[in-house]
Order: C-alpha cells, then structure tokens, then sequence
C-alpha cells in the first residue's frame, strides 16, 4: 500500500511509523504545512489515563499504558512520571467516571482512585461537592522529541521523509508538488493539524467538524509542595510542573477559528492565569521575574465528533488525521495504532 501522511507533527509521526510498522510504503511530508510552526513544539505533554470522554480515557491509557511498558518508547518521549490530579465539578457524572476508570484499571493496574476532593493539597477554595481522579502513573512526555524520534524510526523501516511543501490534493488519489508535479498514493492523509481546516477550506473540501482553538499557557517560577500534572474543571485552570522550580499553568481561551497566521499572546488572558493560580494554589507572587507566555493554536473536533481520529472523506481515499486539541499528546500512539489498523488492515 502506497500510503502518503502530510504533516510532520506528532500525529503525523505516529500515523507514520504505524503505517511503517504494518507494511505500507508510506511517505510523510514534514513540511507539508510548516513543521516548525506546529502545535507539537507548544504542547505540554502532559499525559494521564483519565479522561472525562470514555473513548478518549481508553485511547489515553492504552497510550500510556504502552509508552511505561516500553523502554524504547520512553527514551524517545523523555518520559518523566508523576502524579496527575482530575478535578470534577460539583454535578459531575461520578458514576460514569467510575465507569471510566474501570477501563483504566484493566489497563494500568493501581493506577487510579476516585475520591471526594474536600481538603486536597494544595487546592485551595475548591467549591463543595467536588471529587478528584488521582493517577500515580502518569506524568509528561517531550512531544518534540517523541515526533522526531517516530520520524528517524519510519525512515528506519523503509519510509521516506520528504521535505517538500505539498501545494493541493488531487483525484486519485494524487497530491500536487511543486514546480508541477503530481505524485498518485493508494491513501493520502491530512495530519496537519490547526492548518487542517484552512487546508480542507482553500481545497474545497468538507470541513469534517473541526476547527481551530487558540491556547495558551504561562511559564513562571514557584511550585507548589506535592503539586503534579492537574485539571481543574471547577476553575478551567490546568498545568504541571516542568523541570526544576517552574511550574506551567493555562486556562482554556475563547478563540476559536484563528488562522494559522493570527495567533497572538492574549495579556489579558495571562492575568487571569496568574489569578486563578493566587485563588486557587495560593500562589499569589506566580508567574514570578523571567516568566514566559507561550501562544499556538490546535485543532479540534467539535459537534460530537471524537478526538485525534481518522476521518474520510466522501467517496474517496482521502482523509485527515487531526482533532485531538491541547490533548492530542496522550492518545497519538493508540490512536495512530488504529488509523493504520483501519488504513492498512492486512
């Protein structure tokens, strides 16, 4: 099978080597919408086997589940465990949490307990009713490292890396190159993440339920004492701690549908970061001097549509591969695994 992946990104690395994997002569453009200006490099990495989506819980674990068992796999993610904490709102569906967790006990074993959250270090000011998902196994990756890693190991299989900007899509199907060229594949696939949407518009081609969200999240100095990887559903507030005494913290924006080339650092949305952090952790001289606010945009699947996912378009061999939002680094093994699975089934 003569399979081409445009876009060298994190789902496109592990659509790639999975593709590679089973067989398939598979070509994947690394610059077929700028590499260097992806969401792999802004990601947090933070990765967990909870998941309010059931589906996405089970991708989510079956991913890290993999990536703890595997000692080449945590070499090339940078793998660093640690806790993570999932805060539930009041009202929350705690039985099909528990439902939830049940998948993630088949998959990591002792990994995780559902509790209420009342006197949880070191949130502060949590509103009553709330509960928390506890993971021991989890932590974070490097999703850049991950990516180049998968790249160098499709090229190992036999694959091929071709840095060439991919200018249309063709009947076929074919994909049109420059300087005229046109180069025919059994499967073309669009892992292009926040450009999938321009991409699909400027192509006349459906939409498929995604769209582009903007995020954003600060870097500044203080950790609080036993704080891991959280999501606080009760305040939006979401973070984890990276390296030695800086602790990244980001709250969801409102800004869906940016293009690729209209992403700007919200200072507004930045203080409200550091806010929440002051309500909410007790940090109230957070981000600190030297903080750093980083601003990207991800591409997400809206209207009930799943997460990272491959979706084909009508009456064609046509499809993408994108819709994971800030989250996609958790699930991109498992569900690359089953992409190429539904791609390359022999």
């Amino acid at each position: 099978m003569r399979a081409a992946v445009v876009g060298g990104g994190l789902a496109g690395a592990a659509l790639g080597w999975r593709l590679a994997q089973r067989g398939a002569a598979v070509t994947v453009f690394v610059a077929g919408a700028g590499r260097w200006r992806d969401a792999t490099g802004a990601s947090g990495g933070l990765v967990r086997g909870f998941d309010t989506d059931p589906d996405a819980a089970r991708l989510a674990a079956e991913s890290l589940a993999e990536l703890r068992g595997d000692p080449r796999l945590r070499d090339w993610a940078g793998y660093q465990e640690g806790t993570s904490t999932y805060l539930l709102p009041p009202g929350a569906d705690v039985a099909g949490a528990r439902r939830t967790l049940r998948t993630v006990h088949t998959l990591l074993p002792g990994s995780a307990e559902l509790r209420p959250a009342a006197g949880l270090a070191p949130f502060r000011g949590l509103p009553e009713g709330t509960w928390c998902v506890r993971e021991r196994h989890a932590g974070h990756v490097s999703p850049g490292r991950l990516r180049d890693s998968l790249l160098r190991a499709v090229a190992d299989l036999g694959g091929t890396l071709r840095c060439e900007p991919v200018l249309g899509v063709l009947a076929g199907p074919a994909l049109r190159l420059g300087l005229g060229a046109e180069r025919g594949y059994d499967a073309v696939v669009l892992a292009t993440g926040p450009w999938t949407p321009h991409l699909l518009d400027r192509w006349g081609l459906p939409g498929q339920g995604l769209s582009t969200r903007q995020i954003q999240y600060t870097l500044g100095r203080s950790v609080p004492r036993g704080l891991g990887a959280f999501v606080d559903e009760t305040s939006g507030l979401y973070g984890r701690p990276v390296g030695t005494g800086q602790l990244l913290l980001g709250l969801p924006t409102s800004r869906w549908g940016v293009g690729p080339d209209e992403v700007t650092r919200d200072p507004a949305l930045a203080r409200q970061v550091a806010e929440c952090a002051g309500r909410r952790l007790g940090l109230t001289s957070w981000p600190g001097p030297g903080a750093r606010t980083v601003a990207s945009l991800d591409c997400y699947a809206v209207g009930g549509h799943g997460g990272l996912a491959l979706r084909g378009l009508p009456d064609s061999a046509l499809y993408t591969f994108a819709g994971g939002g800030g989250g996609a680094a958790k699930t991109a093994l498992a569900a690359g695994r089953l992409a190429a699975r539904a791609l390359c089934p022999a």
